[in-house]
């Protein structure tokens, strides 16, 4: 318990920054597994390519933002990247 009034209004904002890193974090986490599922499910590859442009978007927002580390972000959209390039929809 805080004995003091700073440290509890501390308290308070590392609370309330917790739960906007966790979701930001999970909007993340979302929007990258949606482009993973459209590349397993044989998708249009303009669909995947509507995913590819909302992930990057969304890794170089967070990413300058610092709510991941710039490296990780830049490592993810190259991940992101060779699995487009190499993305080709098989008919059927």
């Amino acid at each position: 318990m805080p004995l003091h009034k700073s440290a509890e209004k501390r308290l308070r904002q590392a609370a309330r920054r917790n739960e906007r890193n966790r979701a930001r974090k999970k909007e993340l986490k979302g929007v990258l597994k949606n482009m993973q599922k459209l590349i397993d499910a044989n998708a249009a590859k303009s669909e995947v390519e509507a995913a590819y442009k909302a992930a990057v978007q969304k890794l170089d927002r967070l990413g300058v933002k610092r709510y991941i580390h710039a490296n990780k972000a830049s490592r993810k959209k190259a991940q992101l990247t060779k699995a487009l390039n190499s993305y080709t929809p098989t008919a059927g």
